[in-house]
């Protein structure tokens, strides 16, 4: 088992970070993996094989672990048992775990666990899809003030594969990267309000929040280019949560919004993930948008459990 995660043992990552990376930007140039690693498209992820999650990782596995995230911003591990509070021990290593507002989704005891499921009790499709909005393109967290920094995936029960219910990157390096000059002033200080009761109930026409629930997350504003804080680099920072742009028209700003988030999403930037049962992936929300691809919630079976790792306020 993992040990230390209530001290000591969970400050590997946030150590390295601090002292190996800094603000400069991260290239990592060295090839002496602890793990196996074997990239999943020329620009983005990779899956990291060789690692137990559920033994005792080493500092030189942390190590070798953030610096793979930091590099490929999506890893995979292959399918294996990662109960509950393995799940989130592991989650844990990379910083403070979100408790979500949506308590409703809460799971096996865990705040820091949020299920996504279409089963009923009898463990059958109810032909309801959980959350239509992850089927947008988002960044877990830009609601908060503090945002989200990593999440932490496990796929407890999927679709048959070519039946849907995939999970989609695509890198955000590359999508300002890919801006030109001028729409890079246009947009270098502007603001968006991102507000998870615009994009959880308002736009996608259901309501799963409580007054109570809206009245704990108020609309935050976040900087639309964002500059990574351990690499450096510069990212968009927007998604379906951003609803406005802070000191501009309503419309306008939407518009705006919307022109930008078409933009980001190039073919050749992105990785589609088809799951397998009891894989695990980890993310950098920070610097990529994802989203569910659709699947039939009558006929098909989709149940992840998450944790989202809080980070910092973004700049």
């Amino acid at each position: 088992m993992f040990e230390g995660f209530d001290g000591a043992g969970c400050i590997y990552l946030h150590s390295i970070s601090e002292k190996s990376m800094g603000h400069t930007q991260f290239v990592s140039t060295k090839t002496d993996w602890p793990f196996s690693v074997r990239p999943l498209t020329p620009h983005l992820g990779a899956e990291i094989s060789g690692v137990n999650l559920s033994d005792e990782m080493t500092p030189e596995v942390l190590a070798g672990i953030h610096r793979a995230f930091l590099q490929y911003q999506v890893l995979l591990f292959p399918p294996q048992d990662v109960p509950p509070a393995q799940q989130v021990k592991l989650a844990q290593c990379f910083g403070e775990v979100q408790v979500h507002v949506m308590n409703q989704y809460h799971a096996d005891g865990f705040p820091e666990l949020f299920r996504l499921s279409n089963l009923n009790a009898e463990g059958k499709p109810n032909g309801k899809h959980p959350d239509k909005g992850t089927l947008q393109w988002h960044t877990d967290g830009s609601w908060q003030r503090v945002t989200g920094h990593a999440t932490v995936i496990y796929g407890e029960v999927m679709p048959i594969p070519g039946q849907g219910g995939q999970t989609h990157f695509c890198d955000m390096y590359g999508a300002y990267e890919r801006l030109s000059p001028e729409w890079k002033k246009r947009i270098a200080n502007l603001r968006a309000v991102h507000n998870l009761d615009f994009s959880r109930t308002r736009r996608h026409g259901e309501d799963p929040m409580t007054e109570d629930q809206r009245r704990a997350v108020p609309p935050v504003d976040q900087p639309i280019v964002r500059t990574h804080t351990e690499t450096g680099r510069k990212c968009l920072y927007l998604g379906d949560h951003a609803e406005y742009v802070v000191g501009m028209p309503y419309e306008e700003g939407r518009a705006l919004i919307e022109e930008l988030n078409r933009m980001s999403i190039h073919a050749d930037l992105s990785y589609e993930h088809e799951w397998q049962i009891h894989q695990l992936i980890v993310w950098d929300n920070r610097c990529l948008l994802h989203k569910a691809t659709p699947y039939d919630p009558h006929t098909q079976s989709r149940v992840i459990r998450r944790c989202t790792v809080l980070g910092e306020v973004p700049v």
